[in-house]
């Protein structure tokens, strides 16, 4: 596809310049010239890149474990996916602020007219609306889920639950998705000899010195309710970059965004209140998302793997998980987050902190 040293295939400009469809004008055209004379352009696109890239290998990291033992060094296992996770997110926040930087002090609205930047920021309106609208619904649609679970708790209507046992809400596409995986070395790819993860599915799993490394990893009601949180979470971070980024250099507010750079601070309550507008200002709210999104993901992924996949196994091959298999049960109610999560694993520290040598007495939670 790409031109090599000995001139055979095309040149990324031709390739750019040639792709247009039926609905975006000039498509392409002039894209080439931005990534080749902005280094701000360029290295939004590398960063958007290498942050989802580097979000892929936090979850291969105990999906597709390079090592056994590895997979048996739980503490490692959850800061590898931690650490991945973080990383990942800094790097697409930095994407969207360095594309806001590029729309400040780069774009040249003069030179680009109906190419598909330009027709993006001439309906940004409908695009952030549309945005705005699919946040909203996500949210209260989300949280409705576990605020009606925590409700039917309290009033002792477990029947009227959305539960594995009660009303289910099965991730049946993810699921799909599992078995496709699990079963492709008979179906899909009858060369294999494998599928590629254990966690697909399947009976199989792998132990190290009575430690569970690999197990299939089952997909439930609980998963589908938190599944939408992140869905909320992230959609309303992209919402916050991707506003930064298309009103970096205007608004109907400050139409001379442009001429007040990349950072300028409020000028008062005039104009309808000007606090928080700049691009910059978009990308520190749009960090604190970020950090809501990835709390959400870590908790998550802390909580399931040790209800579900981490534990001991017997010589008879019976395996017991770290906290007994309560996950799906306990996390799709705001409560068992707080009391079965949260109280359950750190209430020992926090409990730790009891004793006051000022009284001599345990202060007790």
């Amino acid at each position: 596809m790409y031109r090599t040293n000995w001139g055979i295939g095309h040149g990324l400009k031709d390739i750019l310049e040639a792709h247009k469809g039926p609905f975006t004008g000039q498509g392409h055209k002039g894209l080439y010239e931005i990534l080749t004379t902005s280094w701000h352009a360029q290295l939004s696109l590398n960063l958007a890149m290498l942050g989802s890239l580097t979000i892929v290998v936090a979850h291969h990291m105990y999906a597709m474990p390079p090592y056994p033992y590895l997979a048996t060094d739980y503490g490692t296992q959850l800061s590898l996916f931690t650490h991945h996770m973080w990383i990942g997110g800094f790097l697409i926040v930095g994407a969207a602020a360095h594309a806001a930087i590029f729309m400040v002090r780069d774009y040249d609205p003069t030179t680009r007219y109906n190419d598909l930047l330009d027709r993006v920021l001439r309906h940004r309106d409908a695009i952030i609306s549309h945005l705005n609208w699919a946040c909203i619904f996500l949210g209260f649609h989300s949280f409705g889920l576990y605020i009606h679970n925590d409700t039917m708790s309290a009033l002792g209507r477990p029947q009227d639950m959305f539960s594995d046992t009660a009303i289910q809400l099965q991730p049946v596409f993810a699921q799909w998705i599992q078995n496709t995986h699990a079963l492709a070395p008979g179906a899909t790819a009858p060369g294999a000899t494998a599928s590629t993860s254990l966690t697909w599915g399947g009976g199989d799993l792998v132990a190290v010195g009575g430690k569970v490394a690999l197990l299939p990893i089952p997909l439930g009601t609980a998963d589908f309710l938190v599944h939408h949180i992140h869905a909320f979470t992230i959609h309303v971070t992209v919402l916050i970059l991707l506003k930064g980024v298309l009103f970096a250099r205007s608004s109907r507010l400050i139409p001379d965004k442009a001429n007040l750079g990349f950072r300028f601070p409020c000028d008062g309550p005039g104009r309808g209140g000007t606090c928080q507008v700049s691009a910059w200002d978009h990308v520190f709210l749009g960090l604190f998302w970020m950090y809501n999104s990835i709390s959400v993901v870590i908790f998550h992924f802390s909580w399931k793997m040790q209800s579900d996949v981490w534990g001991s196994i017997s010589d008879q091959g019976v395996v017991t998980h770290i906290t007994g298999g309560n996950f799906a049960q306990s996390s799709i109610t705001i409560n068992g987050w707080l009391r079965d999560f949260l109280w359950a694993q750190a209430s020992q520290v926090i409990q730790s902190y009891g004793w006051s040598s000022r009284t001599g007495k345990v202060l007790r939670f």
